[in-house]
């Protein structure tokens, strides 16, 4: 990813502006709730067209916002990146229930941050507080 802004903006404020405008991030409607150093929640809203079968989510949806919401915690700091580029290095996800008919959250935490890669825990539940997946990501600024 490479993303458009002022050279002198920390992390944090780039990735404001940058998710909002992202076209896959609006096609699935993917919202920021929350984000401060080192952590970052999203919702991802229960809709028809994010349907595998009956009123389960797509295990694709929740991937993506797995992925999403580590990247926003990855780009949350307040440091003047060098360059806007990051990419996501590795996703593993674990489902631990279906998400049924409702929205869901991630929550995104650093556990390491090091020169250029950065390790996070993604929490995902449902908005009634169902634990429906947990993610590992690696994450790769620059």
């Amino acid at each position: 990813m490479s993303m458009p802004g002022n050279r002198s903006q920390t992390r944090a404020e780039i990735i404001r502006q940058f998710l909002p405008t992202s076209p896959y991030v609006g096609h699935l409607g993917i919202q920021l709730i929350d984000m401060q150093p080192e952590v970052a929640t999203l919702r991802l809203p229960f809709a028809e067209s994010l349907i595998t079968i009956g009123t389960t989510m797509h295990g694709g949806a929740i991937a993506s916002l797995i992925d999403t919401a580590a990247m926003v915690a990855a780009w949350s700091d307040d440091t003047v990146p060098e360059n806007l580029r990051g990419s996501t290095v590795s996703l593993s996800v674990t489902y631990l229930a279906p998400a049924e008919h409702e929205d869901i959250q991630a929550t995104a935490r650093v556990l390491q941050r090091g020169r250029n890669l950065v390790f996070l825990d993604v929490e995902v539940q449902s908005v009634s507080g169902k634990s429906i997946a947990r993610g590992l990501v690696t994450y790769k600024l620059g």
